[in-house]
């Protein structure tokens, strides 16, 4: 009797906890989808930093110019919206949710900026998940604006 219960207590840890991304994560070019045309641009490092509230993305890409930037947001984990200016004058307001089986997290996002006078909205849905050795994390991103739909499958190595 005694050891059915810590089996069932082992399981029930084992099987409920979700993923943590906590880490350094670099893309790996060569197993990424990058997606077609304009804007294939995608962070190039994401530090991700989580706990039970909250995971904190601090994404690192290219512009242009070649002159890397850094943008920092803080999403809650409870399902409500959380705002972050995540450069210049781009604000995203994002909710997190977890899949039904814990496996993955969905971020929805909003941004809102202004180019040449005219206000732009990018809608994103963004969908994370681990490995089974949790060395590679994948993310399936959409994203649509007045420009159209872009996806992209987004593949980061975690730093050793």
């Amino acid at each position: 009797f005694i050891l059915f219960n810590i089996f069932l207590l082992t399981c029930g840890l084992t099987f409920g906890q979700k993923p943590v991304y906590t880490g350094n994560w670099t893309l790996n070019e060569g197993k990424s989808q990058m997606g077609d045309g304009r804007g294939r641009m995608a962070a190039s490092k994401i530090k991700i930093s989580q706990d039970a509230n909250a995971i904190t993305l601090e994404r690192t890409s290219k512009r242009q110019t070649g002159e890397e930037f850094t943008s920092k947001e803080t999403i809650t984990l409870d399902g409500k919206e959380s705002e972050n200016t995540i450069f210049e004058n781009r604000t995203r307001k994002s909710t997190a949710n977890w899949s039904a089986d814990g496996k993955s997290l969905t971020i929805n996002s909003i941004s809102v900026f202004e180019r040449d006078g005219n206000k732009m909205e990018i809608k994103s849905v963004e969908i994370f998940k681990l490995s089974d050795d949790s060395n590679t994390l994948s993310i399936d991103a959409t994203s649509s604006s007045q420009r159209g739909e872009r996806k992209q499958t987004l593949a980061y190595d975690k730093a050793k």
